[in-house]
């Protein structure tokens, strides 16, 4: 079940009322970048959601204040922060709340919350099966490159011995 519909059926929350924030370090690298936001369209088509906005937490823009304003603009009464990290440190324990509080300021009326970040969970299995098959089916039997590795031509099997040769 969408998440749109578990927010209605299991909380009686109006997902036009919710605005999620995506947000990840951010980086020098535009291509870095971009991924987060083939992440929030994905995240997008799968939950449902209607309001959802990318955020970087520095390095790069949006910001965290530029995707909550975004949010609240679309009619957002309750701004839902998820970081697009893997596990929990000072980020998520302080700098994204920081940030985040400093944003909600400027909306004294818009709830907030930061989640937990993804962190271990059954489906992590799964997606970390998946990559590493599709890795090495493409190193060994060949095939075109993954929307990962194709800017870098990744997945290639390697040796010690190709990195000692001069």
């Amino acid at each position: 079940m969408q998440l749109s519909l578990r927010l209605q059926t299991d909380l009686d929350l109006e997902p036009n009322d919710i605005g999620v924030i995506v947000v990840d370090h951010g980086s020098r690298r535009d291509e870095s970048n971009q991924m987060l936001n083939e992440i929030v369209a994905m995240f997008r088509r799968v939950s449902g959601m209607p309001i959802i906005e990318p955020a970087h937490m520095e390095l790069a823009e949006p910001s965290i204040a530029d995707a909550f304003a975004s949010c609240v603009e679309q009619g957002a009464q309750t701004v839902v922060v998820f970081p697009f990290f893997l596990a929990p440190g000072r980020h998520w324990t302080e700098d994204i709340p920081r940030l985040s509080a400093e944003a909600a300021a400027s909306f004294p009326k818009v709830r907030f919350q930061v989640t937990s970040p993804l962190g271990p969970h059954e489906l992590m299995g799964e997606v970390m099966s998946a990559r590493v098959q599709q890795c090495l089916h493409r190193a060994l039997k060949g095939g075109s490159a993954c929307a990962m590795c194709n800017p870098t031509g990744g997945c290639n099997m390697q040796t010690a011995a190709m990195h000692n040769e001069d």
